[in-house]
């Protein structure tokens, strides 16, 4: 079979807004320029479209216009390295998926223990928050929980006490043994995280995971959350203000 005719029964067969680089051709074709040039003149031809350099994918058209892939498969290659997992979605893409805020922001916000600059990917802005917990696709939801709590001020379209309540409720909805992992975890987060989540399940009445956090901090610090109180009746205790 021609290259061509390879590469196009090959996407012919992938879902629609799938991701994929000239590699992924690599194990039935070894001839890469061969491939590279196959894959441009398919997005000149318009049957696939340009994500970014060496990253293309197959258009599906809406009556409201071209859809473009997922947050999930436009950073992928961000997220993963030789099969094991190294990066995840958290901050801006996911406050809507917790139910922090309605927006939807034009930043891909992804965790990772090694960062680089923000960069552009189509019309996304790709940014990333430092994470010095070892990454897990166990942990993931915990450390994107720990996250909102860490950028709570910066939540879009969001008051610092209808974000506690929503957090409040997460955290309701969590058993002993992920909010005991939860706190180990917070732990490597600033003083400021681990003094909001403390006062959080100080208010859900489990002061007793919380005492590990409490010894970290110094009593003198004070940390500026204000009309905090309003939502919890803990904030004293955690020298929140």
């Amino acid at each position: 079979m021609k290259t061509s005719d390879y590469i196009v029964s090959t996407i012919d067969r992938l879902p629609k807004v799938y991701v994929f680089t000239y590699a992924d051709f690599m194990t039935e074709v070894s001839q890469k320029e061969a491939v590279i040039k196959a894959l441009n003149r398919m997005v000149q031809a318009g049957k696939i479209a340009k994500l970014s350099k060496g990253k293309y994918y197959k258009p599906e058209n809406t009556v409201f216009g071209p859809l473009l892939p997922n947050q999930n498969q436009i950073v992928k290659d961000l997220l993963k390295e030789d099969g094991k997992v190294t990066g995840y979605l958290t901050g801006y893409s996911i406050y809507n998926q917790l139910g922090l805020t309605t927006q939807i922001s034009n930043t891909i916000q992804i965790g990772k223990r090694d960062v680089r600059p923000a960069f552009q990917r189509e019309r996304y802005t790709i940014s990333f928050m430092k994470q010095k917990n070892t990454i897990t696709k166990e942990n993931i939801p915990l450390l994107q929980i720990l996250d909102a709590i860490r950028t709570i001020k910066k939540i879009p379209d969001a008051s610092l006490q209808s974000s506690a309540n929503r957090l409040l409720a997460i955290l309701k909805g969590l058993s002993d043994n992920y909010l005991n992992t939860l706190v180990r975890l917070a732990l490597k987060y600033p003083p400021a995280t681990r003094a909001l989540l403390g006062a959080l399940l100080d208010e859900l009445k489990k002061e007793s995971l919380t005492l590990s956090l409490y010894k970290t901090l110094n009593p003198i610090t004070k940390y500026k959350l204000p009309g905090l109180n309003k939502s919890l009746s803990t904030t004293e205790k955690w020298n929140i203000v």
